[in-house]
């Protein structure tokens, strides 16, 4: 009976070994949170989607879409995504824990991975509201992005710049960029405010739709703002019927991750972004304006230490 009983112990080690040993490492998990659909950051994020997952051994990767900046950094604190996409001063407000742009404490489990592409504050209006100026928003309605959104953060910044608030506008709307297009493709709405790279779907077939106005945000109100803000300008041809270059106010995105992610992923993460550059301009055009040299340029919140450890190997970090 003993020998039976050892018998069947050694037996059961064995399959349990067997089963043990079969049984792969556990796959990298990335989920990339980006923005609607109808925007850049989500083509970006299906093309690192994309690189990640043939390149990262045992990755499985993810696109979210989402709200963008504002609720892409509250996933990253809640663990919710590895990777997501956002605004430099969405950013710099949640490590402050800005509770009037969406953060109700700081997100200190931030950290950095890249500086990548500016958006630029895209202010369009119907050609019918007459709209030109930034002053003849005045009664008319806007919609600025869905609410607390990186997007919006930008219209408050840049209306109150201007000497204006929500309360001197006709009617607020607070939508993502495909809902705000339809309704001025329906007249229910005079005007829109896209914080997005040059060439955004949303705004390109809004100006194939119907005849718009490219309102400027003009440099004094840039100066105003002050850092992270700087001048920008949307070529002339960017959108159908624009003839002329419009100077705006631009911003630089950012590539963030959080403390809980690996030293080897966010290495990995990193490295493959600057290899890959090709697939993400092939994406989205505003891909073209990110460059290895601005890697860290502004960066709000500190690097994670596996991207640390790639630029040192890079010569960015002395």
């Amino acid at each position: 009976m003993m020998f039976r009983t050892a018998k069947t112990a050694i037996l059961a080690a064995t399959i349990t070994g067997l089963v043990f040993a079969a049984t792969p490492a556990k796959a990298e998990f990335i989920n990339i949170l980006t923005g609607g659909t109808s925007g850049i950051y989500y083509p970006i994020g299906v093309a690192l989607s994309k690189v990640y997952g043939d390149n990262i051994k045992g990755a499985r990767t993810q696109v979210q879409a989402t709200k963008a900046s504002v609720e892409n950094l509250n996933l990253l604190q809640q663990g919710r995504g590895e990777l997501g996409i956002s605004l430099g001063d969405s950013v710099k407000l949640a490590w402050e824990g800005d509770a009037d742009a969406g953060f109700k404490a700081p997100l200190k489990k931030l950290r950095g991975i890249a500086a990548i592409y500016p958006n630029y504050v895209q202010i369009v209006a119907s050609k019918s509201s007459g709209i030109t100026t930034l002053e003849q928003l005045k009664g008319k309605g806007l919609s600025v992005g869905a609410a607390k959104s990186g997007t919006e953060l930008n219209a408050r910044a840049i209306l109150g710049a201007a000497g204006l608030g929500y309360k001197d506008l006709g009617k607020t709307e607070y939508l993502p960029y495909a809902e705000s297009v339809e309704l001025m493709k329906n007249r229910q709405l005079d005007a829109t405010l896209q914080s997005a790279g040059l060439g955004v779907a949303s705004l390109k077939d809004l100006s194939a739709s119907m005849e718009v106005n490219m309102v400027a945000v003009p440099a004094s109100v840039v100066k105003k703002l002050g850092a992270p803000y700087v001048e920008g300008t949307i070529p002339a041809g960017t959108y159908q019927g624009q003839t002329k270059d419009v100077p705006t106010a631009a911003i630089v995105n950012f590539l963030i991750t959080h403390s809980d992610v690996s030293d080897e992923a966010a290495y990995q993460m990193t490295k493959l972004l600057w290899e890959n550059l090709p697939a993400l301009r092939s994406a989205h055009k505003a891909a073209e304006a990110i460059k290895f040299e601005n890697a860290l340029q502004g960066m709000p919140v500190p690097l994670h230490p596996g991207a640390e450890k790639f630029y040192k190997e890079k010569g960015l970090i002395k």
